[in-house]
């Protein structure tokens, strides 16, 4: 039975019930923001952190301890990057206006963005958060197809509005989805004796899934994707499996939808985005919708949904769209030096290269920690799962390896819906010494935790 005292949500957060344990300064300052903001914000590590300064892959703390961060995605091209910060300096200080005046710079991004999608996207409208895009998403396949029902995958995350957090079971709990969403199991191949049919597998289960919304009177609209399944374990592999799920979804009337706000932007290393790694060929991967947050602004708030032209024609004869930040100057300004960034020190390659290598080193770590499963990923996100000698999932150890990981100043994330591995998913610009210094520490951690 689970403990009503406890907070709901990760149990990697901050537990309020050990306050008195904080040294003073830190007491005080935990309360206060639970005074000024209320009881629903949570806090990271049993020990919480105050950041005041990054660089790069570096964060420092007010009292001047130095981090190594492996767990953000959302300063992509690293903490305080000039270019970027410089970029949107500038452009504040010039001018910030909304979408309904003409704005070349505006336009030239857009152009920018599209150029790096396959052929088949050509329209993208911008919002100011992941949340935004894939709300936007789900408005635009409803429209087009008539349609109300979606269907996404055991664990997922996709945002926190009403619609999109009703599509979001890692946030709501399975029993808090409504009558028209349903869930598919988390696409992981060794569910299946033949990896060969794993994609065949994973589509049998969304075919069943928009039959049963159509038992229940329910029209199809929507598959709902993260192209990593970040949420759900991080499972990337085996490449292309994705696609016969791409046909069923066609072939019953509905759209597409990638959530590209975690893998995109260059992340898996072998494409910009994480969805293309389904492709072949002769037969590239073309979603109908593509959502993108987080790292688009290197931590300003600007994000998308890119969609082909055809998706938005009855939308947008029906109503208008407007936002009055999303696509503002100052945010187009970011996200063009984003952009530009990442192409111009190719932090793709350095994804490819340097995740390759890491995750090698992880996998190595196997020899001398049994307690070590499954290392999995593509570029610089990857999983690490923690088990039992038993082999069964171990939150418990997790966690530990979690805090203890910050004890060395080291800092990670946790993801599966038993919360039993690690979620790794630093800034681009991570290096091989950084990675070094990653598998150092987790090595001493478990270790140290005799695992």
């Amino acid at each position: 039975m689970s403990d009503p005292s406890r907070p709901p949500g990760p149990t990697s957060y901050f537990d309020v019930r050990t306050l008195d344990s904080l040294e003073p300064r830190k007491r005080d300052l935990v309360r206060r923001r639970i005074d000024a903001l209320g009881p629903a914000y949570r806090l990271f590590y049993r020990d919480p952190l105050e950041f005041v300064r990054g660089s790069g892959t570096r964060l420092w703390t007010a009292d001047g301890a130095e981090y190594l961060d492996g767990y953000n995605n959302v300063p992509s091209v690293g903490h305080a990057h000039p270019r970027v910060a410089a970029a949107i300096a500038e452009q504040a200080a010039t001018l910030s206006t909304h979408t309904r005046y003409l704005d070349a710079r505006l336009v030239d991004y857009a152009e920018d963005l599209l150029s790096t999608m396959p052929d088949g996207l050509g329209h993208v409208m911008l919002t100011c958060t992941g949340s935004e895009a894939n709300d936007l998403a789900l408005r635009l396949a409803k429209s087009a197809t008539g349609g109300t029902g979606v269907v996404v995958t055991r664990n997922a995350y996709h945002g926190v509005s009403t619609e999109i957090a009703s599509i979001s079971p890692s946030l709501v709990g399975l029993a808090g989805l409504p009558s028209w969403v349903r869930v598919v199991p988390v696409p992981d191949v060794r569910q299946v004796d033949d990896p060969a049919s794993f994609g065949e597998w994973f589509a049998a289960h969304v075919q069943g899934a928009i039959d049963d919304l159509a038992a229940a009177g329910i029209r199809f609209a929507a598959l709902v994707a993260d192209s990593v399944f970040a949420s759900d374990g991080v499972f990337p592999d085996p490449a292309g499996f994705l696609a016969p799920v791409r046909e069923v979804v066609a072939r019953n009337g509905g759209l597409y939808v990638a959530d590209e706000v975690q893998p995109g932007f260059g992340r898996l290393g072998e494409t910009m985005w994480g969805f293309e790694r389904h492709g072949a060929p002769g037969a590239p991967f073309v979603p109908d919708l593509v959502t993108l947050g987080k790292p688009m602004g290197n931590g300003y708030p600007v994000a998308a949904t890119v969609m082909r032209p055809g998706v938005a024609e009855r939308f947008g004869q029906g109503m208008r769209y407007f936002n009055t930040f999303g696509g503002n100057s100052v945010a187009v300004a970011a996200a063009q030096a984003t952009l530009d960034v990442l192409r111009d020190e190719d932090l793709q390659g350095n994804a490819l290269r340097v995740g390759s290598r890491f995750r090698g080193q992880l996998d190595d770590l196997r020899a001398d920690h049994p307690r070590i499963g499954e290392v999995r990923g593509a570029g610089l996100f990857l999983a690490l799962e923690l088990r039992t000698l038993d082999d069964e999932p171990d939150e418990a150890l997790c966690l530990d390896v979690v805090n203890g990981l910050e004890r060395h100043r080291i800092l990670v994330g946790t993801t599966n819906v038993g919360n039993d591995a690690l979620k790794i998913r630093p800034p681009l610009c991570f290096s091989d010494a950084d990675a070094d210094r990653f598998v150092e520490g987790l090595d001493a951690v478990l270790t140290e935790l005799g695992a």
